[in-house]
């Protein structure tokens, strides 16, 4: 399917907005902005962006649209985004599709973005009937208390490129149970993919008469996040991207006591024990290093492996690596596809010099592919490199396929100190055949990560579990367990069923 018919299929061909309310568009007066596939630099589309008069003509909406939808009984909100996930599975190929287009990631994983989408509307259904609160013991004669939960309002969701529609997913879907709105600011990197999951669930909206606003999206610039994360009338902003972002973010909706979930940087490690699987290991590490080019918040940035076996692993993993299919990621067969755009391709190679300026070693890879298929500049070798844990450019986190071999001598209370002594704690992961060692990594003095695994990678979360991860990387969660809090208000209820007023604490109060 070429670019133009696939963007027909999915409704795309007419639109010259990027502002909805949900089924109505609205002009928006920011500029145009055209978008470039990182697959061969051709121009998918051209799209009209939005401004701060745009959201401020929007808020209001969308407020009004929150207003109406906590009126809605939970199980029917459910209702709603169970049809939105019927809508995601009829149009799964075409969206998925449309990711890889635009973003780059290999089929199989644009693919495997809208199933979790799906998944996530699967979830969230049955979420809708889930939204438990408690009921607790008074120690007043007479009295009742439970707790119960509220939803808080308008949802600001800003998403970023690498999952250009699975975050608004995990988002707006279990926001839109609990009986919030949503406003959706996708990055301007992957705009299309944004208005394409808009047209896709528009006809439900219609269908069911869902409330203008409820699920909304402005593509817009930094300054239209910006002003989200000012907006008091925005009580959850929810930012995916990078450290330097999310700081920003958090301290604007700090700053006016709002409520912020941050997904940010990763700078995630996996541990290669001497007891450990080494097969299982090798695809692990592949996977999770080079999946999306390096470009997951998850993706594998370093390998810490035991002195013992780390000539032999590091020799299977170089073969590994001169091995891996680069190219088209719409071919079958293609395992590492593009970076989004020349500045990734420039991070890349500025890491590689800040590495070798440090002592560091390039084993392999790191080169800008040319030539026939690689002709957008943006096809790059995966690099691995021998470096030192305290090397700067070990401690921050490059969004491409740099992976950093690290060495441990002792026993697995070295390399786990290797592994939390960094910025960030979003994914870690120990390969291991030992119990001692395996408990010893998920013990409370062990990985100090939101995620930790054994005998798995760093990537590939389900969605079940809540995402997330500590310090740098924003203290966030989202998707599955108990994350759906994050967008309700906690209210606490005392009933006094008797004919007396005592106080709690035994306090007497007498007014005679």
């Amino acid at each position: 399917m070429n670019p133009s018919t696939l963007l027909r299929s999915l409704g795309l061909h007419e639109l010259n907005t990027g502002c909805t309310t949900g089924t109505q568009w609205i002009n928006t007066s920011g500029a145009v902005h055209t978008v470039y596939s990182p697959v061969d630099g051709s121009v998918l589309a051209r799209v009209q962006m939005g401004s701060v008069q745009d959201y401020e003509k929007l808020i209001p909406v969308v407020q009004a649209g929150f207003e109406a939808w906590r009126q809605w009984p939970a199980p029917k909100r459910g209702e709603v985004v169970r049809q939105i996930g019927e809508a995601l599975r009829t149009h799964k190929e075409a969206l998925g599709t449309l990711v890889t287009l635009e973003m780059g990631k290999i089929l199989q994983e644009g693919l495997g973005e809208v199933q979790e989408m799906i998944d996530i509307c699967d979830y969230a259904t049955g979420l809708s009937r889930q939204l438990f609160g408690l009921t607790m013991h008074s120690e007043r004669f007479s009295h009742r208390m439970y707790e119960q939960w509220h939803p808080l309002g308008i949802t600001g969701i800003i998403s970023a490129f690498n999952f250009p529609v699975a975050v608004w997913s995990w988002n707006a879907m279990i926001a839109a149970v609990c009986g919030n709105a949503s406003l959706w600011k996708p990055s301007e990197k992957t705009p299309l993919t944004a208005l394409a999951c808009q047209k896709i669930i528009e006809p439900v909206l219609q269908r069911n008469q869902v409330p203008e606003g409820v699920f909304a999206l402005l593509l817009g610039k930094a300054d239209v996040g910006s002003a989200m994360a000012q907006d008091k009338r925005v009580p959850l902003v929810s930012a995916t991207g990078s450290t330097r972002m999310g700081r920003a973010v958090g301290k604007a909706v700090g700053e006016r006591l709002g409520r912020s979930l941050l997904e940010l940087g990763g700078n995630n490690a996996i541990i290669i024990s001497e007891h450990a699987n080494l097969e299982l290991a090798l695809r692990a590490v592949v996977f999770g290093a080079v999946g999306t080019c390096g470009q997951r918040c998850t993706s594998t940035r370093r390998l810490i492996i035991h002195e013992k076996i780390y000539d032999a692993f590091v020799s299977r993993l170089k073969k590994a690596y001169q091995q891996l299919p680069i190219g088209n990621p719409l071919h079958s067969g293609t395992l590492v596809g593009p970076l989004i755009d020349k500045d990734a391709v420039q991070s890349f190679l500025k890491a590689q010099q800040l590495l070798i300026q440090e002592g560091g070693t390039l084993l392999t890879g790191g080169e800008v592919l040319q030539g026939t298929g690689f002709e957008n500049g943006c096809y790059v070798q995966p690099v691995l490199a021998e470096a030192k844990n305290e090397m700067s450019i070990v401690q921050e986190e490059t969004f491409a396929p740099i992976l950093y071999l690290l060495k441990y001598s002792g026993s697995i209370d070295q390399a786990i100190a290797m592994q939390n002594a960094v910025p960030q704690g979003l994914s870690s992961s120990l390969f291991t055949t030992r119990l001692d060692e395996s408990e010893t990594f998920l013990a409370h003095w062990g990985s100090d990560c939101g995620i930790a695994n054994i005998n798995i990678g760093t990537s590939g979360a389900e969605i079940g579990g809540a995402f997330g991860g500590e310090k740098d990387t924003g203290g966030g969660r989202e998707s599955g367990s108990d994350s759906w809090k994050a967008y309700m208000r906690r209210q606490t209820n005392t009933i006094n069923f008797s004919r007396d007023l005592p106080l709690a604490q035994g306090i007497v109060f007498n007014l005679e």
